[in-house]
């Protein structure tokens, strides 16, 4: 099973395509003032709270934009699938492939399709692989190898969200070890605020999640981080902001104006001199309520490992503006979806091409980014980044997913 040639071929073709989109015209007041949107409690969430913090949404005459905190991925999902007119949430920050899953029905009740709009990259790097402190002795690092001594399918690996950023990341570190993440292993799904409980209570070996529960597993004593994601592939990307496709039709002036929102606080959080301040909104009891020194560090590329190993290094921490981190990749949406066919969490004769150009929405990017003062030169020329290397060497071309695939020695594409 593989995926079909078609897509191969329409993805390279799109991913060769020039950027697309003209400049809207006329009036760019928008259709409404207001709009809910989900965050869960991670710092690359970010731009969504820096944005309603710093009064941009209001700059850009979206004033009463409400950044609602959610329990879960599954409970951003469920509001999602409500809409902010019922109760619910228009978008979110959200993991990269939930946008898909939920676009496709794969993840909602029924499998219904509730179609979605991916808007910008919120981020790239910045999450981690955490171990537990009782097994710290046996070194698993970027190799997880070691950890083969100890695992059983009884050892709990967790997760935030089966087919997520988080379960593709600890699935790809297992499996380039020669560990097979749904036979060796149990993988489970834990919300992220609750990891760091979940490892006290003594019952997991290792998780994937995002800051800045891997730096307060560390300070709590209770682990130590293997790695951190931009050293499995650097810069890639991880979190994205995404609408319902039917907020985005009906109200497209508000979403230029809440995405260049967006894209003015991504610029701001990438100042150095602004990260002191970012950490401590973040941790104010509205929004993380964790101490502002678990988030700083690392947001500064500081990485205490919590095994004798420190590292200071802003190239492989989070980034939410440099080297085009705002841009949503086409290219990048094709990894995650060939991921979650190696997973079976999408069938392999899904049409990956197809599905990124209704779901990928760059061209609207490029309009609000402009709206937000960025100058064309400073956007990508393409829809692609291009060939992608991972730590273990393996290659994801965008113009042959199909190679990529048949490279993995370790794979489930059976269907979910």
């Amino acid at each position: 099973m593989s995926v079909t040639r078609r897509s191969t071929l329409a993805a390279a073709s799109l991913l060769a395509a020039a950027p697309r989109g003209i400049f809207a015209q006329g009036s760019t007041t928008p259709e409404v003032r207001k709009a809910t949107l989900g965050y869960i409690a991670l710092t690359d969430a970010a731009p969504l709270i820096v944005a309603k913090e710093k009064g941009l949404f209001a700059k850009y005459g979206m004033p009463d934009v409400e950044v609602a905190k959610q329990a879960s991925w599954g409970a951003t999902r469920d509001n999602l699938v409500l809409g902010g007119g019922a109760g619910g949430i228009d978008g979110a920050h959200l993991l990269t492939p939930m946008a898909y899953l939920i676009h496709t029905g794969r993840i909602v009740q029924n499998n219904t399709p509730v179609p979605m709009a991916l808007l910008a990259r919120l981020n790239t790097n910045g999450q981690a692989i955490s171990v537990a402190e009782k097994h710290k002795a046996l070194g698993a690092r970027l190799d997880a190898s070691p950890l083969r001594r100890v695992f059983t399918p009884e050892s709990k690996v967790a997760m935030t969200f089966r087919g997520g950023t988080h379960d593709l990341w600890i699935r790809y570190w297992m499996a380039a070890a020669g560990i097979d993440p749904d036979r060796d292993v149990s993988t489970i799904v834990v919300p992220p605020p609750q990891m760091v409980a979940n490892m006290r209570v003594g019952t997991m070996d290792a998780f994937c999640v995002g800051e800045p529960w891997n730096a307060q597993l560390i300070n709590q004593r209770l682990g130590y981080s293997a790695l951190i994601t931009g050293e499995l592939w650097k810069d890639h990307p991880e979190k994205c902001f995404a609408l319902r496709a039917d907020f985005v039709e009906r109200n497209p002036n508000a979403t230029r104006a809440m995405l260049a929102a967006v894209i003015e606080a991504a610029q701001w959080c990438d100042v150095a001199a602004n990260q002191p301040e970012l950490a401590a909104i973040l941790g104010r009891r509205a929004w993380f309520n964790v101490p502002p020194a678990d988030i700083l560090p690392r947001m500064q590329g500081i990485v205490d490992f919590g095994d004798g190993r420190t590292i200071t290094n802003t190239d492989l921490t989070m980034k939410f503006w440099r080297d085009h981190a705002s841009y949503p990749f086409m290219s990048h949406d094709l990894w995650f979806l060939t991921e979650d066919i190696r997973w079976g969490v999408l069938p392999p004769d899904t049409d990956t091409a197809a599905l990124v150009q209704q779901v990928n929405k760059e061209a609207i990017w490029r309009e609000a980014a402009a709206r937000a003062g960025v100058a064309q030169g400073d956007m990508p020329r393409g829809t692609s980044r291009g060939r992608e290397t991972f730590f273990d060497g393996k290659v994801f071309d965008p113009e042959n997913p199909q190679a990529y695939l048949q490279s993995q020695s370790i794979k489930r594409m059976g269907g979910a």
